[in-house]
């Protein structure tokens, strides 16, 4: 059995009288595909941000590898090895692909942000591999905003990759995707997995982009883990069922 990397006891968000998260407890395994899903509302974004330390918890525990990180700033948490994939729009815009990766793996250095300095140009290796490894390795000069959504979003990928990250967290990470990009986002996902053993845990919408890659799934609805388990025992939940796909839902056949 995989250990656990992450674990959640009666995590808990409050806002005022409102609970945006309540009495979570989750627990991800290493080197597994981790999903989070529930209806809009049901807290998946604010447990992503208690995660990485953006909102301190209200209640509750958090232990990465077993050490305590509830409460940590997000540069203490990301440091440990927990890193969420970048908004890339609002980090690296005019930046091209080469320079963004280039800036994101030399930032924990705290070095000047000139392309044209020995730093820059040392660990141009570096940052060519990981655009191979996303796919975008013939985009490495085209500046940043210029690329599509979902060349967008799997640069947000490669900039948290950068990192070194031992688990990635990835909220929605298809989302205003076609259905091509998705599909191309969704192996992507799957391959860094499979080939780098990356542990992944993901928020998403899209049930069939769940089905396909996930190991464990998890549904929350108003704050609260109502079900969690493989795909098949969520798909087959009664309260799942009601609650998430909505009343009367069929169970989705569970293909290999």
């Amino acid at each position: 059995m995989s250990e656990t990397i992450l674990q959640t006891r009666g995590l808990t968000k409050r806002f005022g009288t409102f609970y945006a998260v309540s009495e979570v407890d989750l627990d991800v395994a290493e080197g597994g595909i981790h999903s989070i899903i529930g209806p809009n509302g049901a807290g998946k974004t604010t447990l992503f941000r208690l995660l990485t330390g953006v909102l301190p918890p209200t209640s509750g525990s958090v232990e990465f590898r077993g050490a305590s990180i509830g409460g940590k700033k997000p540069h203490a948490v990301a440091r440990r090895g927990l890193v969420q994939s970048f908004q890339l729009t609002s980090v690296f815009p005019r930046l091209t692909v080469m320079e963004s990766l280039q800036a994101a793996i030399l930032a924990p250095t705290w070095r000047p942000l000139d392309i044209a300095t020995r730093g820059q140009r040392s660990v141009e290796g570096q940052a060519r591999v990981l655009l191979e490894q996303v796919g975008l390795a013939e985009h490495a000069d085209r500046e940043a905003r210029t690329l599509s959504h979902g060349d967008q979003r799997a640069l947000d990928i490669a900039l948290a990759l950068a990192t070194r990250p031992q688990l990635l967290l990835l909220d929605e990470p298809t989302a205003g995707m076609s259905p091509a990009e998705t599909h191309k986002t969704t192996e992507l996902v799957a391959e860094l997995n499979r080939s780098a053993g990356l542990t992944i845990l993901f928020s998403e919408h899209d049930m069939d982009v769940v089905w396909g890659i996930a190991d464990r799934v998890t549904v929350l609805h108003q704050g609260r883990v109502i079900a969690e388990g493989s795909v098949a025992e969520v798909q087959t939940n009664p309260e799942v069922m009601s609650v998430y796909l909505g009343e009367g839902a069929e169970p989705v056949e569970v293909t290999t």
